[in-house]
């Protein structure tokens, strides 16, 4: 392999914002924030907004969202 032209490749935590999950694990990703984690170190923390713990297809409940009656407008408008 050539040097110099691989990202580096560390320890991260990765925070789920909605559900408050947390992972520690290896990417290139890089952060300015960080995170002490349960063994005392310190990582960078990369939030994300979905995960495993949040996402509806892990956690088995799925979410149907009808924001001010679109889809009973919908078939209003084409039920003719």
């Amino acid at each position: 392999m050539k040097a110099g032209i691989h990202p580096e490749y560390r320890d991260v935590v990765f925070q789920d914002v909605t559900s408050d999950f947390k992972i520690l694990t290896r990417s290139t990703l890089s952060s300015k924030e960080t995170v002490k984690w349960e063994d005392g170190n310190e990582y960078p923390l990369i939030k994300v907004e979905v995960s495993s713990s949040s996402h509806p297809f892990y956690t088995g409940q799925n979410k149907v969202m009808d924001t001010s009656g679109r889809v009973d407008r919908f078939r209003k408008r084409y039920q003719k």
